[in-house]
């Protein structure tokens, strides 16, 4: 199964995504995590596209849309959230599941909650919730906000290989296919991953924009969690409080990951397939 890839105007600002299984009318957005692309979502999609129209955007400041000229006010969720609902209305969906890794899926929350209430039939969270732990986000932003820089691609994949070991396990192909779609190239000539820096100025402009508890326990809808059994940023007593509070999350723990499942694998695949289809 391919994509083709499209950009669109939403909020002033040009969004590239990737469509998949075009012809369906059901569909799914998914979407991708704080520092990633939306060829992240490539392996879930491909599966998805049999029977699903499966939309994968890139959020402003990665990849291949725009970056934002006014970043202190733009990265955070309550923007995210208007480009997105810009992005479903201009593409006439007017229900969709949603799949998010980390970022993506506190997007999905957000907009759940709010300007796409009621049209969010399903929700995914991969490793995400309405609580993150402090000390992984302290984390994230040491590296997210000085992208490393090498002299080659050879050299990058060896960094994601590291830095995104969390992920599990990714073939050889899909690191390199990981590596390849989000790489650009800097003046000087090194690469670097495909994201603007100044991103993370959503932890610092708007340091509670992760705090989704209120929005958590106003959704009325089924949500489903997957949370990598290492994770440092979704605790394991959070994703227990996700249980109890709000819509009653279906919890999955995913051995042999950390921050966040790389939804590349038949049974994680497996486990989103049959959520969506409410098996």
């Amino acid at each position: 199964m391919s994509f083709t890839s499209h950009y669109l105007q939403c909020e002033g600002r040009e969004l590239h995504y990737t469509e998949w299984g075009a012809g369906h009318g059901e569909a799914v957005i998914a979407w991708h995590g704080l520092a990633r692309t939306c060829r992240d979502m490539d392996e879930l999609a491909s599966h998805l596209a049999t029977r699903y129209r499966v939309i994968c955007p890139d959020t402003i400041g990665r990849g291949l849309s725009q970056w934002s000229p006014d970043p202190d006010r733009e990265y955070c969720l309550d923007f995210y959230v208007r480009l997105a609902t810009s992005l479903v209305n201009q593409l006439g969906l007017s229900d969709f599941h949603w799949v998010g890794t980390s970022m993506g899926g506190a997007i999905g929350t957000l907009a759940a909650a709010t300007t796409l209430r009621g049209r969010i039939r399903r929700l995914v969270l991969n490793d995400n919730g309405p609580q993150l732990a402090e000390a992984a986000i302290a984390r994230i932003r040491s590296y997210a906000g000085s992208p490393a820089a090498f002299a080659t691609v050879s050299e990058l994949e060896q960094y994601f290989r590291t830095v995104y070991k969390p992920y599990g396990w990714l073939s050889d192909a899909q690191w390199r296919a990981l590596t390849e779609s989000s790489v650009r190239r800097l003046p000087d000539g090194r690469v670097t991953p495909h994201y603007d820096p100044a991103m993370v100025q959503q932890f610092i402009q708007h340091p509670n924009d992760y705090d989704l508890w209120e929005a958590w326990d106003s959704l009325d809808l089924p949500v489903l969690c997957l949370r990598g059994e290492a994770s440092d940023l979704l605790l394991a007593e959070t994703a227990e409080a996700m249980r109890q509070r709000g819509p009653r999350a279906v919890v999955a723990t995913i051995a042999g990951c950390g921050h966040a499942p790389a939804l590349n694998v038949p049974d994680q695949i497996g486990l989103v397939e049959r959520f969506l289809a409410g098996e």
